[in-house]
């Protein structure tokens, strides 16, 4: 039986090789389903992302869906108890963006998706890396992009966030060209539009 070939950052663990075969590099437009991506890479900020994945159905538990309505109507009255949570990432400046994305989230109303996929042109970017030291950790899309989710109040979005970001949603293919996936990714952005 031959292995399948993956990224290599996948490997050793189950929940990172479900992750990457199953969801990373896919685009996506659901606006729920981005805020959660957007969300859990905040998180990650200073962490390893198994460290989010391993917290990532407790937080969905607790951030009511990743739902931003939701988080808004009772994420304020819930940061007390976010604190002392240990199922989640207890740092009071990551949880308080929890409420405050939410809340910019919602000002940016039905156009969340297209607002987001509007820097990388509104169809996913195809990459063609042939190994893991030449994908870079920003890029002036990622770069563009935090300076609009700032601009429209959002917060922990960095370029190195939002290029992490950039690389879940699927608003571009990071896969390596080697990995089995880079093929499946890139053909799901072929036609695509928000």
């Amino acid at each position: 039986m031959v292995k399948a070939s993956r990224c290599s950052w996948c490997e050793g663990n189950p929940l990172y090789v479900a992750y990457h075969d199953e969801e990373w590099g896919v685009p996506v437009s659901n606006p729920i389903a981005l805020f959660e991506l957007l969300v859990l890479e905040g998180m990650q900020a200073g962490l390893s992302w198994l460290t989010v994945l391993r917290k990532r159905a407790h937080m969905r538990a607790e951030f009511c869906g990743f739902d931003p309505a939701a988080i808004d109507r009772s994420g304020a009255d819930l940061l007390k108890s976010w604190m002392l949570d240990a199922g989640l990432i207890r740092h009071r400046g990551k949880l308080q963006a929890v409420v405050e994305n939410a809340r910019a989230c919602i000002r940016l109303g039905d156009g969340f998706p297209e607002f987001l996929w509007s820097f990388v042109g509104g169809a996913p970017l195809q990459n063609g890396w042939r190994s893991i030291a030449d994908v870079p950790s920003t890029t002036p899309q990622s770069e563009a992009l935090s300076k609009g989710l700032r601009s429209s109040g959002f917060k922990f979005v960095g370029p190195t966030t939002c290029y992490a970001f950039m690389q879940s949603a699927g608003l571009l293919n990071d896969h390596l060209v080697s990995c089995h996936r880079h093929r499946a990714c890139r053909e799901l952005g072929e036609g695509w539009s928000v």
